[in-house]
């Protein structure tokens, strides 16, 4: 069994910055593959970007160049770091491990974008 722990969540206003963090439990990053997901009210559950265990990453096209996913395997820790933000990108942002037909939540932390 897999824990996923988020922090970083909160308010921010509109061209700011925040970085969220992943605590797992357990060294699962040289097998899993990582990834934040948000979910907006009213809205289905998006991928927003993705690191492999071979630190191959991919992003959502609305998030590209403004976000960035990285790990620290010592620290079993994956982190979103979150630049230029909007208000279309408040959402609760969890985070999720995916290895072959396994996959984990989180239990997601809130960030809102509103001035």
């Amino acid at each position: 069994q897999v824990q996923l722990v988020e922090s970083g969540g909160g308010l921010v206003q509109p061209g700011g910055s925040l970085r969220l963090s992943c605590a797992a439990s357990g060294s699962i990053f040289r097998f899993y593959t990582m990834g934040w997901y948000r979910q907006a009210p009213g809205k289905q559950r998006e991928l927003v970007a993705a690191i492999t265990s071979g630190g191959n990453t991919n992003y959502a096209d609305s998030v590209k160049g403004r976000f960035t996913i990285s790990g620290n395997n010592p620290k079993n820790t994956v982190y979103l770091q979150k630049n230029s933000l909007t208000p279309e990108d408040t959402a609760v942002y969890y985070c999720h491990a995916q290895r072959l037909g396994s996959g984990y939540w989180g239990q997601g932390t809130q960030v809102t974008v509103s001035s």
